[in-house]
């Protein structure tokens, strides 16, 4: 894939991701964006990064101490996991979930 294809799948991800989290209480899950990041806050101080990997073409999620990195799979038209074959976005969620039940 070329460095444009690239920016324009990571950067919708990205957004996807953000109108997401807008659907959430601010004191339940906070976020920001900045160039090429959102950052996941929750009350305890706990963040969650999503951001993207130019260099790899990947997209990067860690939550707490675990991360991921996610290739495009024109096939799925989603992001997974290059282990393990989780979608970014369904897993993005069930951490998030996990999270606020704990």
């Amino acid at each position: 894939m070329d460095e444009s294809q690239y920016l324009k799948l990571v950067d919708k991800a990205l957004e996807d991701a953000a109108l997401w989290l807008e659907s959430f209480d601010p004191d339940d899950v906070d976020f920001a964006t900045t160039d090429g990041v959102v950052t996941i806050e929750f009350p305890d101080g706990t963040r969650f990064i999503l951001n993207r990997q130019r260099a790899a073409n990947q997209i990067w999620f860690a939550a707490g101490a675990e991360a991921w990195h996610y290739d495009w799979d024109a096939g799925r038209a989603a992001w997974i996991a290059d282990k393990g074959g989780a979608e970014l976005f369904a897993h993005m969620r069930a951490c998030v979930a996990k999270k606020l039940e704990s």
